[in-house]
């Protein structure tokens, strides 16, 4: 069963803050001497800022190989919720850590947030967390002010709360077992330099984590299906939906019920496995083959569906399919001869972007 959380409760009190760069690039690092109290007044609006990006995330945990005891983070976030005064030191330590994993030429620097949060609601229990963001752009915005009876305009550099390029949330929950960690990487890179490098964490694999993979791997499988030359793409997305009505219209999953109902032939089953094998050295453990399944995790994956096709003269063509698109083409495919090449024409009654 997956775990009941509120963050409508928590408070965010204190901050430390980091510059973090990219030493490659020999470019420093700038941490707080001091902690930042949060005044009263401003801690509704930074604690929504802070916790926003974490509604809705599967839940990660603390991992090492040997012992959670020589788990850096793990340790840190320990001594912090032993002791929240020596959150200066050690969320220094934190950013030193990210510093130091950041050599690839490809992270970017940018400015860090370490939180320490109060009365999270989760299971019954009221506990500390600690947010880590990370935003790797700034934003110019526009303030207009009064100054000597008249208006005025000025620029200013900051953050976008909606752009926070990365983050984790730390609770003080299941200590034991590596606590319980919500974390999100939206740069489009690599996420491994985030979640197994800084933090070291991997997914709990709950029910939501479960249906979430499963899910998304039967969708990929679908997709690398090959399509007939003159497949319209939008069926290739009915069928991935096709797929996912397994999960809708049952309360558990079960692998060797799946591969007979759904994926049916050898080549499927073969290109499911490859999935599976795949995800499971991501994960570092094999994956459940029953479980109970998670009806709104399927609905998020469900959305997330859309017809793509991709061309070699990079273009992309995503379409949603709809009953007009399935009876009544939008898309006209044929061959150029003057050029030698193929084309497709696309047939519109608005320009919805230019509303």
């Amino acid at each position: 069963m997956s775990v009941k959380l509120r963050l409508n409760t928590a408070t965010a009190t204190r901050v430390v803050l980091a510059k973090i760069g990219n030493p490659q690039r020999e470019e420093p690092l700038q941490t707080s001497k001091e902690v930042f109290a949060i005044a009263e007044a401003d801690q509704p609006v930074l604690t929504a800022i802070f916790l926003k990006p974490f509604k809705n995330l599967i839940a990660h945990r603390f991992t090492h190989h040997s012992s959670l005891e020589q788990h850096e983070m793990n340790t840190c976030a320990k001594a912090i919720f032993a002791s929240p005064g020596g959150l200066l030191e050690r969320g220094v330590e934190i950013a030193r850590r990210l510093y130091s994993k950041s050599n690839h030429p490809n992270i970017k620097s940018g400015d860090l947030c370490i939180a320490h949060i109060k009365e999270v609601h989760i299971e019954g229990e009221l506990v500390q967390g600690l947010c880590i963001l990370k935003s790797e752009s700034v934003t110019p915005f526009l303030s207009i002010s009064t100054r000597d009876g008249d208006l005025q305009i000025s620029t200013e550099q900051g953050i976008n709360p909606d752009k926070i390029d990365k983050g984790c949330l730390i609770l003080d929950y299941w200590p034991g077992k590596g606590y319980y960690v919500l974390t999100f990487d939206r740069s489009g890179g690599d996420s491994r330099f985030w979640v197994r490098d800084f933090l070291g964490v991997s997914a709990v694999p709950d029910a939501a984590f479960l249906t979430n993979a499963y899910a998304k791997m039967a969708v990929s499988c679908v997709e690398e299906e090959p399509p007939a030359e003159d497949t319209p793409p939008w069926e290739n997305c009915t069928a991935a939906r096709d797929t996912l009505d397994y999960f809708e219209e049952r309360e558990n999953f079960d692998l060797q019920e799946f591969e007979q109902e759904v994926l049916k032939t050898p080549e499927a089953v073969a290109r499911f496995g490859e999935h599976r094998t795949r995800m499971e050295e991501e994960q570092g453990q094999p994956l459940e083959t029953s479980f109970e399944i998670s009806k709104k995790d399927v609905t998020k994956v469900k959305k997330r569906i859309s017809a793509v096709l991709k061309l070699d003269t990079g273009v992309e063509i995503h379409v949603k399919p709809t009953p007009s698109t399935e009876h009544d083409p939008v898309l006209e495919r044929g061959y150029d001869d003057r050029k030698g090449m193929k084309f497709i024409k696309v047939f519109y009654n608005h320009d919805l972007s230019a509303s």
